[in-house]
């Protein structure tokens, strides 16, 4: 499932191709996503110019002076830039074509992502509750600190609700966990001051480090250019279960939290 990284790779990947490009038309071959596309969106859109790219959570916004098309991967789904000439392939639902030739086209096989008008922008009623980015200075450890001591679920849980802190999945959750050696069952409100400061740090980094890697493409996901991603090379335990800790030796364990999988360490994580 693309997460911020994966997100925010798929921005950088679009950005330099579209921003401040004209829209020509809009394509929609499949319109039934998780919500159904809209059937004006060419008609509203056609003839409008990109003239802003936002990332918020895990949602895409190209916005133009009057409007902005919102789009969300979902699942399963992914951005490629691509010539018109290109074949169409089974799971590519829309194509939004540009001036300048190139094409944006929205690949999802289990339609579980999104292709919305959204005249209210960063206002939308899917945005306006989101929490802080986790790569801008509000989120600092003061303002998680906060938030953990009015909480006694498990610090994995609060860390991953997007009210909170948006963008912090289940890989990034585990990999910054690990990092700053907090076990991920650990109560919220029971972290020490300084326990919150280094997960900050931790997942400041991981994303980061996420982002610049091109994300983790552990299942579907590439970039808007077709690269895979290659942070998951680096994983010390989402998806090593039953293997040996890179710091210890000792053998990962995995345990469930609100229906997720979580892979931690028992020696190196309290």
């Amino acid at each position: 499932m693309p997460e911020l990284p994966e997100v925010e790779t798929s921005k950088r990947g679009i950005y330099p191709y579209c921003l401040n490009q004209k829209i020509k038309t809009i394509e929609v071959r499949n319109s039934r996503l998780r919500w159904p596309v809209n059937e004006d969106i060419s008609e509203k859109m056609s003839g409008q110019t990109i003239i802003e790219i936002v990332r918020r959570g895990k949602y895409l916004l190209l916005i133009t002076e009057s409007n902005s098309l919102m789009i969300h991967l979902g699942m399963s789904g992914s951005l490629r830039i691509c010539e018109a000439t290109r074949p169409v392939e089974k799971h590519d639902h829309v194509d939004i074509e540009l001036q300048n030739g190139k094409i944006i086209r929205y690949n999802d096989p289990r339609r579980f992502g999104c292709v919305m008008l959204n005249p209210d922008k960063l206002n939308h009623k899917l945005l306006i509750k989101l929490g802080v980015e986790p790569l801008e200075s509000e989120f600092s450890a003061e303002y998680l600190y906060k938030a953990c001591k009015s909480s006694n679920q498990p610090i994995k849980s609060l860390i991953m609700n997007s009210q909170i802190v948006v963008g912090v999945g289940n890989i990034y959750a585990q990999e910054s966990l690990f990092r700053s050696k907090i076990k991920p069952t650990r109560k919220a409100n029971g972290l020490s001051r300084k326990m919150v400061a280094d997960l900050v740090n931790s997942i400041k980094q991981i994303l980061s480090q996420a982002i610049e890697a091109g994300g983790s493409s552990l299942k579907d996901f590439t970039s808007a250019e077709g690269k895979p991603g290659y942070f998951q090379q680096t994983l010390d335990v989402y998806g090593r279960s039953g293997q040996p800790c890179k710091q210890c030796g000792k053998e990962l364990k995995k345990i469930i939290i609100a229906q997720r999988a979580t892979v931690f360490c028992s020696s190196c994580q309290k």
